[in-house]
């Protein structure tokens, strides 16, 4: 490589870099979202003190908060699926497409399994039914593997998230605004993992579950 060409290499990368920081993740970590609803508190910010991530994506759904609130309830890996890219997250079993009365039922402190082999999972943290439910997860790094947050020092190496569901009556529909909160050590390592990976994972995840519910709820109507 010619010294011109590593110039306009380095050039290149140095722009793909700003564009990134300046456009392109300040859109994906705001997918949806109206400025105050990126810069409100939510239910369950509170469970992870000092968070160093966070991330606050909206959509409007095609029905009352009564009629999106079972699809939300029956969420899980061992229940009715995550309603995104199966294959990724629900291992290749179709999300449910029905509401299915017993997965209806959701208790503060119930697991809902995050991996199809059930080793790791969501804890229901916060449940106010048609209005707010806050998942949270709690793992130790590499392993993937759970921890009690509240018994005890935290591993060296771990991840501690909440994934929010918040939603609000917005005439005869709802808008759905979806809030992350983490807190991740040690952040040398963590920190480079959010930006090129877990960040933009949950941006196309996210944001298919969108597209999804709505199709389910548009079928319904």
């Amino acid at each position: 490589m010619t010294p011109a060409s590593k110039a306009r290499a380095v050039a290149s990368a140095a722009v793909t870099l700003v564009l990134h920081g300046q456009v392109m993740r300040p859109m994906m970590l705001t997918w949806g979202a109206t400025r105050e609803e990126a810069a409100r508190s939510c239910p369950g910010d509170e469970l992870i003190p000092d968070a160093d991530s966070s991330s606050t994506m909206a959509t409007t759904l095609p029905a009352p908060p009564s009629e999106v609130w079972p699809w939300l309830a029956q969420m899980g890996c061992d229940r009715g699926g995550w309603y995104s890219w199966d294959r990724l997250d629900n291992g290749g079993r179709p999300s449910a497409d029905r509401i299915v009365p017993q997965w209806q039922g959701l208790e503060p402190g119930q697991r809902l399994a995050s991996v199809p082999s059930g080793r790791a999972w969501f804890t229901v943290a916060v449940l106010v039914p048609e209005r707010t439910l806050v998942l949270r997860a709690d793992t130790r790094l590499p392993s993937g593997s759970p921890f009690d947050a509240f018994h005890g020092p935290p591993p060296v190496a771990f991840v501690s998230s909440v994934w929010g569901f918040h939603l609000e009556p917005a005439g005869a529909d709802t808008r759905l605004v979806v809030r992350t909160h983490g807190r991740s050590r040690p952040r040398v390592l963590t920190r480079p993992i959010d930006l090129l990976f877990w960040e933009p994972a949950h941006f196309i995840m996210q944001t298919r579950q969108f597209h999804n519910l709505r199709a389910r709820l548009a079928r319904a109507v």
